[in-house]
């Protein structure tokens, strides 16, 4: 873990964007994560103050209590997690309908899948194992309403026949050993379902 300290001011960051890619890569350099439908959450907290972003700023904190609730329970006094937040209609349904602004108390869960920074150590230098490791533990007993996104070492036909068959929108693979940089990097990866892919 990186021995900087990072201030811990509660504004907006940029998060990481994968770059669009026909299929997902091979070897053991990668690690793979399934695209969960959804909008991206940056969730920051410092003490008892949590702020809840959307993906280009906007503040959702207001809109989701119950995850600013779950962020205070996670066993830390400061940290900015990124993930999914999938909301789903009444059948159970993932609803991409955007985020209305000003709404109060909608519901979803945070599929967290990053952490940016714990305790005021800033960990985007660090790599991308150390920072699932310190994730991990920190979602060993996840409070309602948040989820560790789980990664896998392998990503073959099938496994992606079997994801858009669950209904998710693809797998986002990730390069070992990268640091967290904000903006479009191609470290990152995003590869659709099998049944989304140009003939």
């Amino acid at each position: 873990m990186s021995e900087n300290r990072a201030v811990i001011a509660l504004d907006f960051v940029a998060p990481c964007l994968p770059c669009v890619t026909m299929l997902p890569p091979s070897g053991g350099e990668w690690l793979h994560e399934i695209k969960h439908p959804g909008h991206r959450l940056i969730a920051r907290r410092s003490d008892d103050r949590v702020r809840l972003f959307g993906e280009r700023g906007v503040e959702w904190t207001a809109s989701f209590p119950h995850l600013v609730a779950a962020m205070r329970l996670l066993p830390v006094k400061s940290c900015t997690i990124d993930g999914e937040l999938v909301r789903c209609d009444a059948h159970g349904e993932a609803r991409l309908d955007p985020v209305p602004e000003g709404a109060l108390g909608l519901g979803g869960s945070l599929y967290a899948f990053d952490i940016l920074d714990v305790n005021g150590f800033d960990l985007r230098r660090d790599r991308l194992e150390e920072r699932k490791r310190v994730l991990s533990q920190i979602l060993r007993k996840p409070p309602v309403g948040m989820h560790l996104n789980h990664h896998f070492d392998f990503c073959g036909e099938a496994i992606r026949r079997q994801i858009g068959r669950m209904g998710f929108e693809g797998v986002i693979s990730k390069r070992r050993g990268s640091r967290y940089l904000a903006g479009r990097s191609p470290d990152w990866l995003f590869s659709k379902k099998l049944d989304e892919q140009p003939p």
